[in-house]
């Protein structure tokens, strides 16, 4: 990946972000130095905290946490949690079928990007978009979660 551009974000953007990643996840971030990583040859762009790619803009979206970022603090809102029969296909990419979820936070909405972890330990392995309610996501049959962002894609692997 090609970097377009980079640098430090104000401190009202810094605040904004802050605010939005505190909204969708409810993780609050705590960080020196917030850095914006333009890339020419992805779909998407990525916030340095400290250095870490913690925060990505899919889509030109509001910004939301990477794998990496979602692991480094504790997220509660916007999980799926899948079993463990689920975590190979999720950490290569694949969609998230209902059978394989145990639990979703029930304010999930359709369009809704979803942090994707495992029942186990809790560690995030992707992040999706919803596409049903969290309400209705455990069960027996279809795809209820579209992969975007998993653990050894090339933004996992993303590194300036």
């Amino acid at each position: 990946m090609n970097v377009k551009s980079r640098h430090h974000l104000r401190s009202d953007e810094i605040s904004e972000l802050e605010e939005e990643i505190a909204a969708q996840t409810g993780v609050q971030m705590a960080g020196d130095a917030y850095e914006m990583v333009e890339l020419a040859d992805a779909d998407f762009d990525v916030v340095l905290v400290d250095g870490d790619p913690v925060v990505v803009y899919m889509d030109d979206e509001r910004p939301f946490l990477t794998v990496a970022g979602a692991n480094a603090y504790e997220p509660t809102k916007n999980v799926v949690t899948v079993d463990a029969g689920a975590i190979s296909f999720v950490s290569d990419g694949a969609d998230v079928m209902r059978p394989g979820i145990v639990d979703a936070d029930d304010d999930i909405e359709p369009g809704d990007l979803v942090l994707i972890a495992e029942e186990t330990h809790g560690k995030v392995l992707a992040v999706g978009r919803a596409l049903e309610p969290g309400a209705e996501m455990v069960g027996d049959s279809g795809k209820v979660v579209e992969s975007l962002h998993h653990v050894g894609d090339d933004l996992f692997e993303f590194a300036v």
